[in-house]
């Protein structure tokens, strides 16, 4: 079928719309019609080209609608509303043990372009365009995703607004209460707050933590932060890991960080109090090693986590029941624009106006 899509090819500052060659779903797929996409910074950071091949459809915090199934999908018909997540493989040990994002095919399922096979399900005329990107490639009208790849949810719920729950907001609700397990009456301190970091803060108060710390250097996000449960909030110029260390007289239980800034990840292992973990879901940019005999004398420890080390199947759906409840308002993240104004939305958010833009494709409200 024709659909329309925006194709990296490692030119430009984003992703421009061609009209592409969508293959019917082969088995264990599905076709889903896309009501929305969320725009994430591993789609900014892979439109130039790191780890993904060109040309692609990037894109991986879709909703939308089932509209055909493959051979041997169980569980879904057409008609269902879906959110997109990433892809695995279901058989591996991290897959067995519902940790999907460290399934051991993760790198050649989500950045690999393709299926397993080395097929794709685009084309433009007779040449290939890499698809799966994450397992579903959701910068486009309509897309071919893996069954796994695939929550089903209410068909009641606002779809438009579910696809940033599928990547941005289940790595930041999912680090602070699968991978952290913050309890309440717990300390944690969140570095970076735009979509991961904002998330985290309200899953922190979702969960009852008692000091709640915001770090950042945009006054309007860390506002915000306090707005949506932060107890504090700090510049992170400003003497930040003294400050942070005082809010509970010895520092902090575990902090988590969003950013890529190597002073940033320091910063984040010195206000941890003994025994602490310190969180990341972002590499620093250049080469980085942390202070060892400090790591060693204090018990801390470094934790990389990624997709919050969360079941989408299972976890999405908690998220929603909160979001029901008026106790997640993670909409609050999100502006919208048309699909035709990718490129606008993708200078907004490398520029930081924005938290969470998502694409609408024709129809949507």
């Amino acid at each position: 079928m024709k659909v329309t899509a925006a194709v990296s090819r490692g030119k430009g500052d984003a992703p421009e719309l061609e009209p592409l060659d969508l293959e019917a779903p082969r088995a264990g797929e599905m076709l889903v019609r896309l009501v929305a996409t969320g725009i994430c910074h591993t789609d900014l950071h892979e439109h130039p080209g790191r780890h993904a091949p060109q040309p692609i459809v990037l894109g991986h915090e879709g909703a939308g609608v089932v509209e055909a199934l493959g051979a041997g999908v169980r569980g879904f018909e057409p008609g269902d509303h879906v959110i997109l997540s990433g892809s695995s493989c279901g058989r591996c040990p991290s897959c067995l043990a519902n940790r999907p994002t460290y399934c051991d095919l993760a790198m050649p399922l989500c950045f690999g372009g393709k299926r397993l096979d080395g097929s794709t399900a685009l084309k433009c005329g007779e040449d290939s365009v890499h698809s799966h990107f994450f397992g579903q490639s959701s910068f486009a009208t309509h897309t071919v995703v893996p069954e796994r790849t695939a929550v089903k949810v209410d068909k009641d719920l606002p779809l438009e607004k579910l696809g940033p729950l599928g990547c941005g907001v289940i790595t930041g609700a999912g680090a602070v209460i699968e991978a952290l397990q913050v309890g309440y009456g717990d300390s944690i301190a969140i570095f970076g707050v735009g979509g991961v970091g904002l998330s985290a803060v309200m899953a922190a108060r979702l969960v009852g933590a008692r000091h709640i710390v915001a770090v950042d250097v945009n006054a309007e996000r860390l506002a915000l932060a306090r707005e949506l449960g932060a107890t504090h909030v700090f510049n992170s110029d400003d003497d930040a890991v003294k400050q942070i260390r005082a809010v509970t007289g010895r520092g902090i239980r575990c902090s988590l960080n969003s950013t890529t800034v190597p002073a940033v990840h320091t910063m984040a292992l010195e206000v941890l109090a003994m025994n602490g973990t310190a969180g990341f879901v972002a590499a620093p940019r250049v080469p980085w090693a942390p202070a060892m005999f400090p790591m060693l004398a204090g018990g801390r420890q470094m934790r990389g986590i990624l997709g919050g080390d969360a079941h989408p199947g299972l976890f999405l759906p908690k998220l929603i029941d909160y979001w029901r409840q008026g106790r997640f308002p993670f909409d609050r993240l999100l502006t919208f624009y048309r699909f035709n104004e990718i490129a606008r939305a993708f200078d907004d958010v490398h520029h930081g106006r924005v938290i969470k833009p998502v694409l609408l494709m024709e129809g949507t409200p």
